[in-house]
């Protein structure tokens, strides 16, 4: 039997994506906006404060096209963490104002195919911190889930390890190429959602998002196993923001 790799696992991850009915939203009142606005300003401004005490991260974003109009995605140590800070949200007077269109649970994950033997990548403070990320406030955010292929001869589980290994190294090479330019986040998602991973990529020029997922369509690992859900693709939408995002 092919082997298993081992992975890392860091901080729960959730994905929430929401659409604005801005009908609603210009018929009610302007006090009933206001009160939605600035209660969701003082949640994202708590979720800030935790960030800067390293307890978890959080990206929230515009969303271009149908798909969505926002994207929040929350970084948390533990799963009913994620709950309590979802169950907030719905309550919340501007979640009134949406319908969601799309949610992704996950884990942060790092595998441990480039490790050495008697060597434990958990013991690397870079390891560590990538487990737990602080999420880049970029202008660009995407955002994609993903399988690896199962058919037939190009069945991604049944190769050796050490082929996947290589793979896997050669696929890196590609990304190390956007160093600085891109800000990449894999969580894993086996058992929690519909897909196997999820890819959250960060971005400040909005075109080094489209040449990285184009030029690592022709890795192996994606050309030939890789399987892409819907793209999610948007602007930062920072907290001071919002009163001109959601203006009437």
């Amino acid at each position: 039997m092919p082997e298993a790799v081992e992975t890392m696992d860091g901080w729960y991850c959730l994905h929430d994506l929401r659409k604005i009915d801005w009908t609603k939203w210009k018929k009610a009142s302007e006090q009933e906006r206001k009160e939605a606005v600035d209660e969701l300003q003082k949640m994202l401004r708590e979720w800030e404060e935790v960030s800067e005490a390293r307890d978890g991260s959080h990206a929230f974003y515009s969303i271009m096209g149908q798909k969505a109009d926002i994207i929040l995605m929350i970084l948390r140590p533990t799963m009913k963490e994620l709950e309590e800070i979802e169950l907030r949200f719905n309550k919340s007077k501007f979640a009134e104002f949406t319908t969601p269109s799309y949610s992704y649970v996950s884990v942060v994950e790092l595998s441990k195919y480039m490790s050495k033997d008697n060597d434990n990548p958990e013991d690397n403070p870079g390891v560590r911190a990538r487990l737990k990320p602080k999420l880049p406030q970029w202008d660009h955010i995407c955002f994609y889930p993903m399988d690896k292929r199962r058919e037939g001869n190009d069945n991604w589980y049944m190769l050796p390890m050490d082929e996947r290994r290589q793979l896997m190294y050669e696929h890196s090479l590609t990304g190390r190429k956007y160093a600085g330019e891109i800000k990449q986040i894999i969580t894993g998602s086996m058992g929690f959602d519909d897909w196997e991973w999820s890819v959250t990529l960060f971005a400040k020029d909005v075109l080094q998002l489209k040449k990285i997922v184009y030029e690592m369509r022709f890795d192996v690992v994606s050309a030939r196993y890789g399987e892409f859900g819907p793209f999610y693709v948007g602007n930062i939408l920072n907290t001071d923001e919002i009163p001109a995002y959601l203006a009437v």
